[in-house]
């Protein structure tokens, strides 16, 4: 895959019943802050932007955290924008709606 910067959007959905869902987002967004990457947390999906290993790596290490710390279950949402000739970015998205 090419190094230009992608925009993602994950959410996850927790089926967890032994604690509240919030906590298990909570944990997501975590990861997600330490790991560097660009990102937007929005009340129903947090957007990510960075290369594509970058984007993915953090994918994985969410659905590991949750599962390290006892998640029962939980659904991964995934949307991903790609372009092969060159970047794009949630802002360039969003901006003319600001």
């Amino acid at each position: 895959m090419h190094s230009h910067t992608i925009c993602a959007s994950i959410q996850i959905l927790p089926l967890a019943t032994q604690l509240h869902p919030y906590r298990w987002v909570d944990e997501a967004i975590a990861v997600i802050k330490d790991s560097g990457i660009q990102y937007q947390v929005n009340a129903f999906d947090t957007v990510l932007e960075g290369t594509y290993q970058q984007v993915m790596q953090v994918i994985e290490q969410v659905n590991d955290q949750l599962c390290s710390q006892g998640c029962e279950e939980w659904i991964t949402h995934l949307q991903i924008q790609i372009r092969s000739q060159q970047g794009v970015t949630a802002s360039e998205k969003t901006s003319p709606h600001l």
